[in-house]
């Protein structure tokens, strides 16, 4: 098993190919965690899926529970660049994610360990370990140069 900033690297690859895209540069990676195999790398899609639910953690989340063949995952970690929605956060805990380990926090959207704190929340029935600030620093420079360079362009 490699280390937690091993994995958020992964992540932060995927990110920056949503960048590329022109999609807001947030990027996970979910990992078997007795084994440490990545089952699942994905960046944002909303804007080229026309799919507002197309966020990473959503579309990795979906793709591991098709690869094992259920809607539950608790023997999985997501690594995530930027801290997850609400929307996410609530896949999250419906997939039983076992640890969920997030870079950048996020004041405006966040909902973990800003906004809503959904995790918190007594109708949440699953909280998944949480780490926070994993590589936040360098998460939070691809969004702000990301974001920079949008409003330098427009």
């Amino acid at each position: 098993m490699q280390s937690d900033n091993f994995y958020m690297a992964l992540a932060l690859k995927q990110a920056k190919a949503a960048a590329a895209r022109a999609e807001v540069p947030v990027g996970a990676v979910i990992v078997e965690c007795d084994t440490g195999q990545v089952l699942a790398r994905e960046g944002n899609r909303p804007i080229e899926l026309r799919d507002p639910t197309a966020h990473a953690e959503i579309l990795a989340i979906r793709e591991v529970c098709r690869l094992q063949d259920n809607y539950r995952l608790p023997g999985c970690d997501l690594f995530v660049t930027l801290e997850p929605c609400t929307m996410c956060a609530a896949a999250i805990s419906f997939a039983r994610i076992r640890r969920l380990v997030f870079g950048a926090f996020d004041e405006k959207g966040g909902a973990v360990e800003n906004g809503v704190r959904f995790f918190d929340q007594p109708t949440c029935h699953h909280r998944p370990g949480v780490v926070s600030g994993i590589e936040g620093d360098a998460a939070a420079e691809l969004l702000k140069s990301f974001f920079a360079e949008r409003r330098q362009n427009s």
